[in-house]
């Protein structure tokens, strides 16, 4: 949870909410992995990943990537945004030095504009670890990002997270 002596700060953290990703909700994804403020940090040509390869893992959820865990991110019951999560030891992803067990990924985004610049990113990233946290094989949550993506490294840092690999630029945060 969100240490704050801040009661709206606190209010704001408990108007946010998960809720699995269902069917009626892949257009609505896809319309924001393909706005261009998302699309530049998801589409990564240098590793040959496109939107499509998101869209395919999301259409997959419940067959060759049911080890991967959509979340809907709702403000006030709105849908605003995506994260998933997944266990490290469950992906082909080249963690580099992290211990792959006990380790967790993150990946995040606010698709509605109207949401962006409002500290919300911090807020989902606290509830999400939070959620994470509450797992009995959790060690540790990772969440690797683009180095221009100074946004996401704010958010990162405010919530705890330190720079692990900076060659990967992958950020972790421990359980206490």
């Amino acid at each position: 949870m969100i240490s704050t002596n801040n009661d709206e700060n606190l209010k704001e953290y408990f108007m946010l909410e998960f809720r699995a990703l269902g069917d009626n909700d892949v257009s609505l994804v896809e319309t924001w992995l393909y706005k261009e403020h998302v699309k530049k940090w998801y589409e990564i040509p240098h590793l040959d990943i496109t939107i499509d390869d998101w869209m395919s893992e999301i259409k997959e959820r419940n067959g060759e990537f049911q080890w991967l865990t959509h979340l809907i991110v709702l403000w006030e019951g709105t849908p605003i945004g995506l994260c998933q999560y997944y266990k490290c030891e469950d992906s082909d992803e080249d963690f580099g030095s992290l211990m792959l067990i006990g380790s967790y990924g993150i990946d995040y985004l606010i698709g509605e504009e109207s949401f962006l610049g409002k500290g919300l990113g911090r807020e989902i990233v606290s509830l999400l670890v939070d959620k994470i946290f509450s797992f009995p094989d959790i060690q540790r949550v990772t969440a690797d990002i683009d180095k221009d993506n100074k946004a996401s490294e704010k958010t990162l840092l405010s919530c705890g997270f330190t720079l692990l690999d900076t060659e990967r630029n992958r950020y972790v945060i421990t359980k206490d």
